[in-house]
């Protein structure tokens, strides 16, 4: 790992997820979130701040060690226990299947390497008619931003971690088993190639 995946982008990505947009979406995605909940791909925990008291328990996946020291400093302003799982998304989780109530990803399925895997993995440890809460941006269904995506996706990868600009999220969501019960979508303020936003939820659909 460089010195600019391990040092200067985690604060890149820690800055540009604390826009006021990010915000709104947080506030109407994450207070749905109820009892157990993972939430793969906590990064510097800017969503710790949106959970409600009926939140008993946080097991948050992150592998980038920086991001998690971030991510440590706001648990400690959480009303919820957070326990740190520093380890990838697609490495199977040290819980038992049906161990939690409620899944959430925010901005995390476009930098999964194997995303399809990590949902499979997510579905297993969420109990029967348990929920997904997303937020996640892809590719959008307008044909010339999604050429664009095609084109700008190999590039902008090496430069944003991993980050994937053409990936359809609710086709990802729905073929991992996952039914989806709401689901809006629309452009956030910015380039429209790296804003299109998936917003939603699922089910777990045994």
């Amino acid at each position: 790992m460089g010195l600019y995946s391990k040092y200067l982008l985690p604060k890149i990505i820690d800055l540009s997820l604390q826009n006021r947009e990010a915000a709104r979406v947080r506030g109407e995605v994450i207070p749905k979130a109820r009892g157990v909940v993972l939430e793969v791909g906590i990064g510097s925990g800017l969503n710790l701040s949106f959970y409600s008291q009926d939140v008993s328990h946080v097991f948050g996946v992150e592998p980038s060690r920086e991001l998690e020291q971030m991510a440590r400093r706001r648990a400690a302003r959480s009303a919820a226990k957070v326990e740190f799982l520093p380890q990838s998304a697609e490495e199977r989780l040290p819980l038992a299947d049906s161990a939690v109530d409620t899944l959430v990803i925010t901005w995390t399925l476009c930098s999964i390497p194997n995303a399809s895997k990590a949902l499979q993995e997510m579905k297993r440890v969420l109990r029967a008619g348990g929920r997904l809460l997303f937020a996640e941006h892809g590719r959008a269904p307008d044909d010339k931003v999604a050429a664009w995506q095609d084109r700008l996706t190999p590039v902008w990868k090496q430069i944003a971690g991993g980050c994937h600009l053409n990936r359809k999220i609710d086709g990802l969501i729905t073929a991992a088993g996952f039914r989806i019960l709401d689901l809006k979508t629309s452009y956030l303020p910015g380039p429209r190639p790296m804003t299109f936003t998936y917003q939603g939820v699922a089910e777990h659909d045994p």
